[in-house]
């Protein structure tokens, strides 16, 4: 059997689909310079945004304008404890850390949805708060206001994330700017609370902010599934196939056997054992195995690490590799499987 070891980053623009969920950046976006470029901008724009609204809620006392303002805080707040992740993430291995610092992607993770939680919790406290002691609502027309430009702020995000997402063939990134414009129009529903309000039902207001927390703790479970999933070494099935179908589509691959991959950050880390006709000499083997390594690098453009193990044909697979049950040096029987 042959081990080979290949590594390196590759940035191939192909278009793949990828799952993505609401309140956390995908790891394909981050994978280019643009799709960062995207992320900071997003940022500026949505937590301008934000900070205008909050404005508004001092002065008008509107829960349902602080539960989206608080949403949108929220999704802009995302790109911090990210960009810092970044930082470590550009640090070269040490003797210590020989993978690097991607896993502190996932402590970022981790304090996303801690952040959007707490966010959540806020919401709701206020909104339930305002039922129990109601308070006017002055200033209608700025939370209205408010309200339109929240709208306007996440359709210019989703225009804008649309856009490069298309440019940089980053199906992530796109539904991305898809989510904003759900956003956009959770800002309406605030409008749809003022205009109630103004027409004598003042708890509309609190029933919209309430709705709204609602919302914000569904993206809280959605988050952390997907955060808890890549902390585990957990993979979408989709993205094993997809290794699978590349590398059993090179010449001279008689069957791609084992597959195993995790996340390291935003870049992915795969092992794959593929059997090759036995009568091949370790050169003839090595080359399959730069092919199969071009192809995974091409074919994911989020793939940093390619470790490839050949197999003859007869003893393919890591079943072959296993050590039966055995004893030695008066040791009870055991195995090193």
């Amino acid at each position: 059997m042959d081990h080979h070891r290949h590594g390196g980053h590759h940035s191939a623009g192909h278009g793949h689909h990828h799952n993505h969920t609401h309140g956390v950046v995908d790891a394909s976006i981050t994978t280019t310079a643009e799709g960062l470029w995207a992320v900071k901008w997003s940022f500026v724009a949505l937590m301008a945004t934000a900070v205008l609204q909050l404005a508004v809620v001092f002065i008008s006392g509107s829960v349902a304008l602080l539960a989206d303002t608080i949403h949108n805080f929220g999704d802009a707040a995302t790109a911090i404890p990210l960009g810092i992740a970044f930082l470590f993430a550009r640090k070269q291995p040490t003797s210590r850390f020989t993978f690097g610092y991607g896993r502190v992607e996932d402590l970022a993770g981790v304090t996303i949805v801690l952040i959007i939680l707490f966010s959540a919790i806020v919401a709701a406290y206020q909104s339930i708060e305002r039922f129990l002691h109601p308070q006017d609502i002055t200033h209608l027309w700025a939370v209205a206001g408010a309200s339109v430009m929240g709208f306007l702020g996440n359709e210019a995000v989703a225009v804008f994330r649309i856009r490069v997402g298309r440019r940089i063939a980053s199906a992530a990134l796109i539904a991305d700017g898809y989510h904003a414009r759900v956003d956009g129009w959770t800002s309406l529903a605030v409008l749809a609370g003022a205009v109630a309000v103004w027409l004598g039902y003042p708890l509309a207001d609190p029933i919209i902010g309430l709705l709204i927390s609602i919302a914000i703790f569904g993206i809280v479970i959605q988050s952390g599934r997907q955060i808890f999933s890549r902390m585990l070494d957990g993979v979408d099935p989709y993205v094993i196939d997809e290794i699978r179908h590349a590398a059993g589509h090179v010449a001279q691959v008689k069957e791609v056997t084992d597959v195993r991959a995790r996340w390291l950050g935003h870049r992915l880390h795969t092992e794959v054992n593929i059997a090759v006709d036995a009568g091949l000499t370790i050169s003839q083997a090595h080359n399959i195995a730069t092919e199969v390594r071009h192809r995974l690098l091409h074919h994911l453009n989020y793939v940093s690490l390619v470790v490839i193990h050949v197999d003859p044909a007869n003893q393919s697979g890591e079943a072959h590799h296993r050590i039966e049950a055995h004893s030695h040096d008066g040791l009870p029987v055991h195995s090193h499987a």
